[in-house]
């Protein structure tokens, strides 16, 4: 399996049409770029700038009227990261991306994840960008699938959970 760093990953957004949709399913994420941030969130100091060039990427998608949605698996009660990564979505959604909320414990019964329940990012209903992680939780970069019947089948999941969670505005972690 040949694993693409987050950089090459990012540049799918150059090359999808219409919409790009990431499922998030972990409540903590280890991204060296959000440590800094992160433990000064912890310490009562709120700093996104490292935000800004994936907010600048996302208005001049959005602008130019492509979709990027997210939906956010969380368990309940939330963990600190998610804490900090609710209390910093309204940039992304001010930048243009649409952003739901899913609790854990209210997923579709019956509902089994593809792709071993890694996340991934969905473009265009072609292309998969999935995520794995080391034991530690750190990122280790993307695998890029094409497969059509694994697309469909997270098309499927995407369509089920979107409209199964909860807009940001309204989510009360």
């Amino acid at each position: 399996m040949e694993l693409i760093s987050s950089a090459e990953r990012n540049q799918l957004f150059e090359s999808f049409a219409r919409d790009a949709f990431r499922l998030e399913l972990r409540d903590d994420y280890s991204v060296p770029l959000e440590e800094g941030p992160y433990e000064r969130w912890l310490a009562g100091v709120v700093d996104n700038t490292f935000m800004d060039s994936w907010l600048s990427m996302i208005r001049q998608l959005t602008q130019a009227g492509r979709t990027v949605r997210r939906v956010r698996v969380a368990t309940q009660p939330h963990t600190p990261y998610i804490r900090w990564e609710h209390e910093s979505t309204h940039l992304n959604e001010e930048a243009g991306e649409q952003i739901r909320w899913l609790r854990r414990h209210e997923l579709p019964q019956g509902l089994s994840f593809p792709l071993g329940g890694k996340d991934w990012w969905l473009f265009d209903d072609k292309l998969l960008a999935v995520g794995h992680f080391d034991d530690a939780g750190r990122a280790l970069g993307s695998e890029v699938i094409g497969d059509p019947d694994t697309v469909a089948e997270c098309a499927r999941v995407r369509d089920l959970l979107w409209n199964s969670a909860t807009r940001h505005s309204e989510y009360k972690p």
